[in-house]
């Protein structure tokens, strides 16, 4: 059993390459080890000699290409070597599942084109499986291997700061999920939570979150999830259940129900979710600043606290900041406790990779 990723080159059954499995060429090239790979984190390195049949003869680096996609080299290594590196949702690589593993596979082509116009070529094609293999759960007590290819969750807790966290979470919320793989169709469990060890109550908000392709919370695509402070925009498409939990477990702890869903239009399966968490006073009543609210309860916006006119922005999309007089007082108070100890109040957090797979065949 494999305890750490791992890449192998060659043809696995039912792993759809076994068509090549015939292929004199691709005999060779699995014998000789001309073609290896290395699985990292969110990527596959694949390096690939230019002597690719060790006879001798250097292949060009222009004639190699990388998965469906036809993904080009980012390294010719000066006679010696081919590099590819691209990420595992990338380049028309197929993800598929056993009991243990995520396997995500591609194939190197080799398609041998004349040199300097002349009307013939001295090699045959060649096309070549690779796969990398990665564990579905880790033992991450294990100082031998740090699983930062699948980080569940994500949070910070030290001395000097707050401790804010966001977790995957299992149906009933009572344990944290140990798998990161949906289905479209499934609901997807979140909770936010901040530790506030001895010091002043805090009432937790979750102020925005964004699913992107990449961790990069700016990059593109990118589809709001929760905006205008505490809008849980999502709730309002029409094929969304997407809504807060209702009650709050406790003023330290947020959850909140998500529909599956991928991007349109594009192959990749995985998203990555950045939410602004921040705190209030626990004594401070909600306002359109700092609010939960769903759509779906009532078929209008609906605050998980407080007075309902606080969420009649979220409709407008406009949800600016509260009176003055009242955000001055939270904030001083606030500020003053949490700065005693070096403390911030709010924290960006992300969970990701989550793997979004095809809806479950009936």
């Amino acid at each position: 059993q494999l305890h750490s990723p791992m890449g192998f080159v060659g043809s696995l059954p039912g792993v759809g390459t076994e068509l090549f499995q015939g292929s004199p060429e691709f005999k060779a090239v699995s014998r000789l080890r001309t073609v290896t790979v290395e699985c990292e984190e969110a990527r596959m390195v694949v390096t690939v000699k230019k002597d690719l049949f060790a006879t001798g003869h250097l292949v060009k680096a222009s004639d190699l290409s990388l998965g469906p996609q036809k993904c080009s080299f980012i390294k010719d290594g000066m006679g010696i070597a081919v590099v590819f590196e691209v990420q595992l949702h990338d380049c028309g690589n197929v993800l598929k599942m056993t009991d243990d593993h995520l396997i995500y596979s591609t194939q190197l082509a080799y398609a041998p084109t004349p040199l300097e116009n002349l009307p013939i070529v001295r090699t045959n094609g060649a096309v070549v499986p690779i796969h990398c293999f990665y564990p579905r759960k880790l033992n991450v007590s294990s100082n031998a291997i740090k699983p930062t290819w699948i980080p569940f969750f994500s949070s910070i807790s030290t001395e000097e700061r707050l401790a804010f966290s966001l977790h995957l979470m299992n149906d009933d919320f009572s344990k944290v999920r140990d798998s990161n793989i949906y289905y479209l169709g499934d609901v997807v469990h979140i909770e936010a939570s901040v530790i506030t060890a001895n010091h002043m109550p805090l009432l937790l908000f979750i102020d925005s979150c964004v699913a992107t392709l990449t961790p990069d919370k700016d990059s593109s695509p990118r589809y709001p999830i929760i905006d205008y402070h505490g809008c849980l925009v999502d709730g309002r498409s029409e094929d969304s259940s997407s809504a807060f939990r209702l009650p709050r477990p406790s003023s330290d702890k947020l959850r909140f129900d998500l529909d599956a869903f991928r991007f349109y239009k594009d192959a990749r399966t995985i998203i990555y979710i950045t939410c602004h968490l921040k705190v209030t006073a626990v004594d401070q009543a909600p306002d359109s600043a700092n609010k939960a609210c769903s759509f779906k309860y009532g078929n209008e916006w609906t605050p998980l606290e407080g007075e309902a006119n606080i969420c009649s922005c979220c409709e407008m999309k406009n949800c600016g900041l509260a009176s003055k007089q009242q955000d001055g007082r939270w904030r001083r108070a606030v500020a003053s406790e949490l700065g005693k100890f070096g403390m911030t109040k709010w924290e960006e957090k992300t969970i990701g990779p989550l793997v979004i797979l095809d809806a479950r065949s009936e």
